[in-house]
């Protein structure tokens, strides 16, 4: 077994060489600066500026509706906080699919206004060309495969993608076209555990699994999800969360406590004054 591979900064030369070593990799969403500084000084390697910030933050029912400026100012702010971490931003819903000049001009527009380090594009050979031109003016690129939240209305349900058939024939010929167009990383989410082992094994590119199984050469989380904050309307979580604390119990008690210490005239005692 390797030792661990120390890394002063995440790039994409250092995510190639923790798959070619074995090393798994650590990566989680953030959409702030405080939670973002938080992530980096807990070792995450990868920081995901999500457009499931549309879901968690905003309140919307797909991420369909979060525009570029928004994921900017977003991607600014949790820039601010890492020193470590590569942070990665997701390109959203026509942001990229109009034309792939309209791509360069939107992806180009995340780098030089946020300092990240790479964006992320859902979608397989239809978006071929689109991520040859981006990754020709030298931007990082993170592809995205199996259920992409950008496409939820043509699948018409969040159920696992590639189980068979065509479907995962497609999804192995996508992922290694990607990887010959040069990704440095491919989120695979929602696809069995079997298909992402072959994709791993298959492509250079970090595989990078949510709800794929644990061959994948890392893993991402939603970290409102993770932090047990987020929660669907019908009350369940996804099969792939593991809470890692339940936030909402957490976070609801302490205001509560504030609420009824207020009320109550018990805050602020006389050493909380001036």
């Amino acid at each position: 077994m390797n030792p661990k591979l120390e890394i002063k900064k995440v790039t994409t030369k250092a995510v190639a060489e923790l798959k070619q070593r074995g090393e798994k990799i650590a990566v989680l969403t953030a959409y702030d600066f405080l939670l973002a500084k938080l992530l980096d000084e807990a070792g995450v390697d990868i920081i995901l500026v999500g457009d499931s910030l549309a879901n968690v933050y905003q309140g919307r029912t797909t991420t369909l509706g979060v525009t570029l400026d928004e994921m900017i100012y977003h991607a600014k702010a949790v820039c601010r906080g890492v020193k470590r971490a590569m942070v990665i931003v997701d390109m959203p819903f026509l942001s990229y699919q109009i034309s792939p000049e309209e791509a360069v001009r939107n992806c180009g527009r995340v780098m030089k206004e946020t300092d990240a380090e790479g964006v992320k594009i859902e979608g397989g050979a239809p978006m071929a060309e689109t991520i040859r031109r981006v990754l020709e003016i030298g931007i990082p690129v993170m592809g995205h495969l199996g259920l992409t939240p950008q496409s939820i209305h043509q699948f018409g349900s969040y159920e696992v993608r590639a189980k068979g058939g065509k479907e995962a024939t497609q999804l192995l010929k996508d992922a290694k076209i990607l990887d010959e167009l040069g990704v440095f990383s491919l989120v695979l989410e929602k696809v069995p555990a079997k298909l992402a082992k072959r994709v791993t094994a298959s492509v250079k590119a970090a595989t990078i699994g949510i709800g794929a199984g644990p061959h994948c050469d890392g893993q991402v989380l939603v970290v409102y999800d993770m932090l047990g904050l987020y929660e669907l309307a019908s009350g369940k979580q996804p099969k792939f969360v593991r809470k890692y604390l339940e936030g909402r119990k957490l976070f609801r008690s302490a205001f509560e406590r504030y609420v009824a210490d207020v009320k109550g005239k018990k805050f602020p005692r006389k050493e909380e004054s001036y």
